[in-house]
């Protein structure tokens, strides 16, 4: 009883050493730490975000909307918005199968294909253009077959949207492997021995266990879709009002000077970003909420 007093109170002990030591900073070092914290966000994310929509508005609003209403630049974002229409929704169902098989089941080479989720991660976006203008290319494996049929991929939509679902391939599935790990496989498991058959226990058990951190996934997945300029850039030709995104056509106007309308076009691939912070956040709110709530009525 003794003994058991004395670990309790040498606990007590470490945790307030503890507390006392991650606290104990003088003034002068707190005060520089936040400084230099608030100096780099400051310079490097919200100096360049408030530059990009002062430049954008520096000519006035009539400029400014002008350079969004052109033809090439509503091409550009209708062709942003298809490629992300494409590739979120496969990526989607792709992260789903590939975290319930990784997660919920043990097979040979599973280690293989976790390696091959995070490829796009490791691979520069600009090399897995140019593997897919080797393989789809005129002069590729594929190319005369293709061209034989009339079916274009480089320089076309289907090249975008390839390039597109490379370079977001990993976000869902690495977003729901380790959450759908933590939780295990009790629950399928007592659905299934009372009866479930496998729809019911995705729909019924699964989905409502991982909707946050899935939803988290898509956000991501759009986010780089949308903003996607290595891989994209390679595979599209650059032909204008045709095969431009979005980063594509801000490139492009720059290069010919005309910086106001790249700025303006900028300015809505900024405004997406903060869209997708404000909606993350709220995700990552109730997230955390559904956690102490499950706790709480755990406990």
């Amino acid at each position: 009883m003794a003994g058991a007093t004395s670990m309790h109170l040498g606990a007590d002990h470490a945790a307030r050493f503890e507390g006392r030591a991650a606290t104990s900073e003088t003034p002068l070092v707190k005060w520089t730490i936040l400084a230099l914290a608030l100096g780099f966000f400051t310079l490097f994310l919200l100096l360049p975000l408030v530059a990009v929509f002062v430049e954008a508005l520096r000519k006035g609003w009539e400029t400014y909307l002008t350079a969004l209403t052109d033809p090439d630049a509503w091409s550009a974002i209708q062709l942003t918005l298809l490629a992300a229409a494409i590739a979120v929704p496969l990526n989607l169902v792709f992260g789903i199968a590939a975290a319930w098989a990784i997660a919920k089941f043990e097979f040979r080479g599973k280690q293989i294909l976790i390696t091959l989720i995070d490829l796009p991660f490791s691979v520069s976006p600009v090399i897995a253009g140019l593997v897919f203008v080797l393989v789809f290319g005129a002069q590729g494996w594929f190319g005369s077959w293709l061209s034989t049929h009339d079916i274009r991929v480089i320089f076309a939509v289907p090249g975008i949207v390839l390039a597109t679902v490379f370079v977001t391939f990993p976000f869902v599935a690495r977003e729901l492997i380790p959450l759908m790990q933590a939780q295990g496989k009790d629950e399928e498991e007592a659905a299934v021995v009372l009866g479930a058959r496998g729809w019911q226990v995705f729909w019924h058990v699964t989905l409502p266990n991982i909707k946050w951190g899935l939803m988290y996934g898509v956000i991501l997945t759009n986010a780089r879709a949308m903003g996607e300029f290595g891989a994209v850039s390679v595979v599209s030709g650059h032909i204008r009002g045709q095969t431009n995104t979005l980063p594509l056509h801000v490139e492009i106007l720059y290069n010919e000077y005309l910086f106001s309308a790249a700025f303006a076009v900028a300015s809505l691939l900024a405004l997406l970003a903060l869209v997708t912070l404000v909606i993350k956040n709220w995700v990552e709110h109730q997230a955390a909420r559904a956690y102490r709530e499950t706790r709480e009525s755990a406990s």
